[in-house]
């Protein structure tokens, strides 16, 4: 599917599918492509061309039914500062004709899911950020959906708040619910998809799960140690596969132990480091470490 506003390519003609039951993430710089790509798959933005389908319908045509089976927690809390905790859940359930007796017991279930019933009658305004953020998240299942879509779900948060949000999530994936997410944060990433895109410049550049990108792309271990004319010529006569990262040198391998005591005594060096490739080294080697707004 494609995304053209004007003569700016925002989504270039990218493919992908999303099992029933999975976690599924798109990860990339700020422009990407990721934004516009859940805006579409929501239906809230249609596609310039191409073909998208969610739950086996087309987007352009069963908007209606898709929304239905759908729950949205977008970037911004936009909760309504004029209803307390429950009649944000409450009032958000007569969008999708649930019976008040039936929407009641959902918003007492969800309130108690999120860790939230003891607030159940606090305005939002006077919530912190991370109980904002899992209200949002209880609004956004009070209709059941089978699949969810979350745009940056713990942006903002401290540690505890999000790894509270992820517990919550990882239920919800036992369920069997569907869940797609964009976020900026890798851990989260390798903690919670099951397979994620790596996006950029509206372009997919690489797709699997986490370690699979790690193993394909980096190799199972980095050792760092500082730049210099020397390190250099003596990586160079061993063909060893490192990058220069200004004022240090990061070497890729699958033995670090060899690296390193081969850098310790014939590089001449004191100071080493070995540790574990993550993702976060895949996406900056895939997208670069220049800063973008």
């Amino acid at each position: 599917m494609k995304k053209v506003y004007g003569d700016f390519l925002a989504v270039d003609s990218v493919a992908f599918s999303v099992e029933e039951g999975e976690v599924f993430g798109f990860l990339g710089p700020n422009g990407a492509g990721k934004t516009t790509t859940m805006r579409m798959i929501q239906c809230i933005s249609p596609m310039t061309s191409g073909k998208l389908e969610v739950f086996g319908m087309d987007v352009s045509r069963k908007q209606r039914e898709i929304k239905f089976n759908m729950g949205v927690v977008p970037q911004e809390n936009n909760l309504d500062p004029d209803f307390t905790v429950y009649e944000n859940l409450l009032v958000f359930s007569r969008y999708f004709d649930i019976p008040e007796s039936e929407a009641r017991r959902r918003v007492d279930e969800l309130l108690e899911f999120v860790h939230l019933e003891e607030k159940k009658d606090t305005m939002t305004e006077s919530l912190s950020g991370g109980m904002k953020r899992r209200l949002v998240l209880a609004r956004a299942l009070i209709n059941k959906p089978r699949l969810l879509i979350l745009d940056e779900p713990t942006v903002g948060l401290d540690p505890q708040s999000r790894h509270l949000m992820w517990d919550r999530l990882k239920g919800l994936k036992k369920e069997g619910v569907t869940i797609v997410l964009t976020t900026h944060y890798l851990e989260e990433a390798s903690q919670l998809c099951d397979r994620l895109v790596i996006m950029d410049y509206g372009k997919i550049l690489v797709e699997g799960s986490p370690q699979e990108m790690i193993d394909e792309i980096i190799g199972p271990s980095i050792v760092e140690t500082e730049s210099d004319p020397g390190v250099i010529s003596c990586l160079e006569t061993h063909n060893a596969d490192y990058e220069v990262l200004g004022d240090e040198v990061q070497i890729y391998t699958d033995n670090p132990q060899e690296v390193t005591d081969h850098l310790l005594s014939e590089c001449e060096l004191t100071s080493v480091t070995a540790r574990a490739s993550t993702l976060e080294d895949v996406f900056l080697k895939l997208t670069g470490r220049k800063l973008r707004e």
